[in-house]
């Protein structure tokens, strides 16, 4: 089985001001110059280019938080792949809960989404996850799969192992109630065996877990042989916090 290094990505949401962001790398990289982790960093797109700035020389890496798959057009608000990677951005996140449930981002956008990031050279973050409802009434693996099959329905299976996938129950985002670690990594190595199912290097893939992690509970989320990395919120907008999860995947 592959070795897969672990990913750790802070999404700072509508969070932090230029000088803010700018504070919160220059407290983190201390604690973090000897990781050989992949941290990852995701502001707003206000503060993106004043975090690469910082970053340059070090292993951390920078990811937006969204993007449009078009190269260009009238699409108010929106920015492209090719803006991202002309910040010298490796990353994108895609399909947060948020994003879906607050501004009705489809699987079907998703779908152009995905390839669109992997063509430019960014790595996507594709986010997936079942709500409460779906929870309780035992249709996680059919969220998951269908989720899963509509995002990476453009995907070439020799690029799947190239994208990043974290498992976000939405249940655990923002609520303070985590899954337990027997939860999350049931549902990760379903996805797993999702993706192995279109003939890719599913043991390459990394899958994140992100819902309410934090310091306390960090360790005994990232000891499961199947989650490789968390996606982390509100514990993420803390240098100190945020170092601590990163020091806790080993």
């Amino acid at each position: 089985m592959p070795e897969r290094t672990p990913y750790l990505a802070a999404n700072w949401k509508m969070h932090k001001t230029v000088a803010e962001a700018a504070a919160f790398i220059d407290a983190l990289l201390p604690r973090i110059s000897a990781t050989q982790h992949d941290v990852v960093i995701c502001p707003p797109f206000t503060a993106l280019s004043a975090v690469v700035e910082r970053r340059y020389g070090t292993a951390v890496k920078v990811a937006a938080q969204n993007m449009h798959e078009a190269e260009s057009g009238a699409y108010t608000g929106e920015v492209s792949a090719a803006m991202l990677v002309e910040l010298d951005v490796e990353a994108v996140i895609l399909g947060h809960s948020e994003r879906r449930q607050l501004f009705g981002e489809t699987d079907e956008a998703l779908a152009r989404k995905v390839p669109a990031a992997l063509a430019a050279g960014l790595e996507p973050i594709l986010c997936v996850g079942e709500t409460e409802e779906a929870r309780d009434g035992g249709q996680t693996e059919a969220v998951l799969e269908s989720q899963l099959q509509a995002d990476l329905a453009e995907v070439e299976s020799a690029d799947l192992a190239r994208v990043v996938i974290a498992y976000e129950p939405i249940w655990a985002i923002g609520t303070g109630r985590t899954a337990t670690s027997e939860q999350a990594e049931e549902a990760i190595a379903f996805i797993r065996d999702v993706v192995r199912q279109r003939g890719a290097a599913a043991d390459e893939l990394r899958i994140l877990y992100g819902g309410s992690v934090k310091p306390a509970n960090a360790a005994e989320l990232l000891g499961r042989p199947e989650i490789d990395g968390a996606l982390v919120g509100g514990a993420a907008l803390d240098p100190d916090d945020f170092a601590a999860i990163v020091e806790a995947a080993g």
